[in-house]
């Protein structure tokens, strides 16, 4: 049974900084714009999802599992000239946001994919992808991606290659609540695994990975043998009725996308996230 999420009692670490947030009368950060994808693949028992588990010395949500993922770079912002599918004010209308915001949510997401599990939504035309990207000469330049040694445009140009919009879908879009000291304005997405393409470990920030079910993943939640934000948990718990990854996205052209950013609320010394 999916936890109801709308009033979270807060501990360790988050109960302290929404307290010292109150107490201090704290200006709240500026939530930086950021892309996370949700990366599904079918199977004989029914979809998964990729997770990652990140490292307990992250600023930013550790120990929590999460999907692939982080900050728009300002390179994102100039691959206009390598986008095929939908074009931005498709994804702004969808979002909630501008068409520049937009166009670098879905770089974004693309490649930071990239860097944290191997696997490139990109390919040489608009009607194909690419079919492998574990050689070495594909680590190397995601490497050099991730270090931003190398821009996402300057690599997509060297390469030939385009940036395949219309294999994501728009899932959802949160904001980190005001307490917290590192805030993110995320737009989530989904995406199939292309044919031929595999996950690999490959991301540093991370120590564990994992191919589960969103049925199985809400249930490791519930259990307390996986930590999730309320962002990856309500994902992953959205996901459990479709049978298949076809489904799914499917499903992620009709569904509404509000913009969600937990509140804080203080009742007889206890600390509350409120996701409504």
């Amino acid at each position: 049974m999916v936890r109801d999420l709308r009033s979270v009692p807060l501990t360790g670490r988050m109960a302290e900084s929404a307290f010292a947030h109150v107490r201090e009368s704290r200006t709240p950060v500026e939530a930086r714009p950021a892309a996370t994808v949700i990366l599904l693949r079918d199977t004989a028992t029914g979809p998964e999802v990729y997770l990652l588990r990140r490292q307990q010395s992250m600023a930013f949500a550790a120990g929590m599992t999460v999907f692939p993922g982080g900050r728009v770079d300002p390179t994102d912002a100039t691959v206009a000239d390598s986008w095929s599918g939908p074009p931005p004010s498709w994804f702004a209308d969808r979002l909630g946001c501008s068409a520049d915001t937009a166009s670098a949510y879905v770089a974004a997401a693309v490649r930071e994919t990239f860097e944290e599990s191997g696997v490139l939504l990109a390919g040489p035309s608009a009607s194909s992808v690419v079919a492998d990207t574990s050689g070495d000469d594909w680590e190397a330049d995601r490497v050099a991606l991730e270090s931003r040694s190398l821009g996402f445009a300057e690599f997509l140009h060297r390469r030939g290659l385009v940036l395949r919009a219309d294999l994501l879908g728009a899932w959802a879009h949160w904001i980190t609540p005001e307490f917290e000291p590192k805030r993110y304005d995320t737009a989530f997405f989904i995406a199939a695994l292309p044919a031929g393409q595999i996950t690999r470990d490959v991301t540093s920030e991370s120590d564990q990975v994992a191919w589960l079910r969103p049925a199985d993943a809400v249930t490791a939640v519930e259990s307390g043998d996986m930590l999730m934000l309320p962002p990856t948990y309500l994902s992953c718990a959205d996901l459990t009725p479709y049978g298949d990854v076809a489904a799914a996205l499917a499903a992620a052209g009709n569904r509404e996308i509000p913009i969600i950013m937990p509140t804080l609320r203080i009742e007889n010394d206890l600390a509350y996230l409120e996701n409504t």
